[in-house]
């Protein structure tokens, strides 16, 4: 099974017991706090062996196998918050880009307030199962990538439900399905919907209803637009990045980021999964497995490494399993720092990030994250999180 091959462990035994976890679960409160104990009981482990390897939280990967209860780690960074100078800011998610007047080193309310599910996981259309991958577009609408729901959600601004507009009818690979969508972005040339369709392997284009597919046997994760009408697609097991000009997708695209095989070396990657791309055709990769932030830029043979690097922990030079991510013009880098619960800012030339959101340990409540993924902003700076494991859209409002 696909979920298997992602696990990541010290033995066969912890594979195994992970892959049965993350293929058959019971969300019981007693399975749940079965699961507690046996995580805390790890995680004791890895700290008297010293080992930085995650044996659960290894298994969200990316979150594919997502029904794990990964171990709690618990960070005490301190929340670094500067002023008040102007700068231009240009955001994206997966290549929305929007402009605004806002401070260099920015702050947001550390409460959030859930504006998309909420509600425990399930189908309804007021609910999210597993979301994945976002995006904001001009109007403050959400496009949510309902990982385990096998479909596409638009949240309308301000709405108290859903409305799907990609997928929802089972998960398969008929056209008219999707199996397990990792991330959605929107083509503003056309107003279609683009879609990593990751168990189908395949990238799916949805227009008014009529379904295309644009590129196929590619294990797609994240996606992303630049202003030169190119397409990126991250594949996690070819461990690269590659480009394809929009409307020419008979050939295998061009490498960007990696594609040497899986490993540390800076022309390599482990992982990969969301990707940003700025105005220089510069390609920013969450390399998951290695625990980094890469930049490559256009035409580069290797990459540099631009955050993290320093293995796996809740350090602020550290990151465990980094998700989305998003670089503004300063290249400031915001890092969803996935097993560590929180979001993350890395400013040019530091070796250390501050904690801008999260970080307040594994939970529910409006100032915690469980597990997430995806990152947007919209055109006021407000910062959006894929709260993943807790089956809601978290938006954390600026404060000015």
């Amino acid at each position: 099974m696909e979920y298997k091959k992602l696990l990541i462990g010290k033995n066969e035994e912890d594979v195994e017991m992970a892959a049965k976890r993350a293929t058959i679960y019971d969300a019981s409160p007693e399975r749940e706090s079965e699961l507690q104990n046996k995580n805390n009981m790890r995680r004791s482990t890895r700290q008297e062996t010293g080992s930085l390897t995650t044996i659960v939280s290894i298994t969200i990967w990316f979150i594919l196998s997502k029904k794990t209860e990964p171990t709690i780690n618990t960070t005490t960074a301190t929340i670094v918050v500067s002023t008040a100078e102007t700068t231009i800011l240009t955001t994206s998610t997966s290549f929305h880009t929007t402009t605004k007047n806002e401070p260099k080193f920015k702050k947001w309310e550390q409460n959030a307030i859930t504006v998309a599910g909420g509600n425990r996981k399930g189908q309804q259309l007021n609910q999210l199962n597993y979301p994945y991958g976002i995006f904001i577009d001009k109007n403050k609408n959400i496009f949510i990538a309902d990982f385990d729901n096998h479909r596409i959600v638009e949240w309308k601004y301000n709405a108290n439900q859903g409305q799907i507009i990609a997928g929802g009818n089972g998960n398969g690979s008929r056209m008219d399905q999707l199996n397990h969508p990792t991330d959605v972005i929107i083509d503003q040339r056309n107003q279609s919907i683009i879609i990593a369709d990751f168990d189908n392997r395949r990238v799916i284009q949805w227009l008014n209803q009529t379904q295309q597919i644009l590129i196929e046997n590619i294990d797609c994760v994240h996606l992303a637009l630049d202003k030169h009408e190119f397409l990126y697609v991250s594949d996690y097991k070819k461990n690269e990045v590659r480009r394809w000009k929009i409307g020419e997708y008979n050939n295998e695209g061009i490498v960007v980021a990696g594609g040497n095989e899986q490993g540390t070396q800076l022309n390599q990657l482990s992982f990969p999964t969301f990707i940003f791309v700025d105005e220089d055709q510069s390609v920013y990769v969450s390399d998951r497995n290695n625990y980094r932030m890469m930049k490559w830029k256009k035409d580069a043979k290797e990459g540099i490494v631009v955050a993290g690097g320093n293995g796996e922990g809740e350090e602020l030079n550290q990151f465990s399993q980094p998700q989305g991510l998003i670089v503004n013009d300063l290249s400031q880098i915001y890092v969803v720092d996935c097993s560590n619960y929180r979001v993350m800012r890395w400013r040019e030339g530091k070796e250390e990030g501050e904690i801008v959101v999260g970080g307040n340990k594994r939970g529910n409540q409006l100032n915690q994250l469980d597990h997430p993924n995806g990152l947007s902003f919209d055109d006021e700076g407000n910062l959006y999180v894929a709260d993943f494991l807790n089956h809601r859209i978290q938006k954390f409002e600026i404060i000015l």
